[in-house]
């Protein structure tokens, strides 16, 4: 809750009564923007969040898969403390010095977590998986900023539902959309009971 009110403090979490059109040409009324945790302050409590998520599966590496994931592994990693690693890939191989497309800690026989900002069942998540065990790390965990808790395919199952059945791995998320509405039902939020009945009928046309 702390999370989710700091994200509505520095509009990363932003309430739309007119609502917001989203890359799925859903009209959300609400949008999540991680790339607005872009101060020390802000950072570190997203890192913070994440780690509430994770810390519990006892994680030795933290990947970010590049760009948005470098930020959040080293952050991550700085708040779990100890020795645990942060690692990133760059997008192209490194042909001098150390060469390679890793930057950070090894992962061999290592537990890693990777990082990201959302979840998707393609692209990039598979990349990262992908690097991980090429490097010979064990992906124990998938962690995101937000949970919008909605379907994503004709199946009517969630996208981290999806993501779990498809490659056998948790997801954890900082933060998911019953979070959300459970902070917007405090009396402190009775300006925006508007927005809150939005969100319910946008849960009840999309939700899971």
């Amino acid at each position: 809750m702390e999370f989710l009110e700091y994200a509505l403090n520095i509009g990363a979490l932003e309430l739309i009564p007119e609502g917001w059109v989203l890359k799925s040409g859903r009209i959300s009324p609400y949008f999540f923007n991680s790339g607005l945790f872009y101060t020390g302050k802000a950072i570190s409590m997203l890192a913070e969040a994440y780690k509430e998520a994770i810390v519990s599966m006892l994680p030795q590496v933290i990947f970010g898969p590049a760009y948005k994931g470098i930020p959040l592994a080293v952050a991550v990693a700085q708040s779990l403390g100890g020795n645990v690693g942060w690692a990133f890939n760059r997008k192209e191989a490194k042909d001098h010095g150390e060469g390679g497309i890793l930057v950070g800690a090894p992962m061999a026989g290592k537990r890693v977590i990777i990082v990201d900002d959302v979840i998707t069942t393609g692209g990039s998540a598979i990349e990262s998986i992908e690097i991980v065990k090429a490097a010979g790390g064990k992906v124990i965990g998938y962690a995101i900023a937000f949970d919008r808790q909605e379907w994503a395919n004709e199946h009517k199952i969630s996208a981290v539902l999806e993501f779990e059945n498809r490659f056998k791995i948790p997801v954890f998320s900082a933060a998911k959309l019953s979070d959300l509405i459970e902070l917007l039902k405090r009396p402190e939020y009775k300006h925006a009971e508007g927005v809150l009945n939005k969100i319910f009928r946008y849960k009840h046309a999309y939700g899971v």
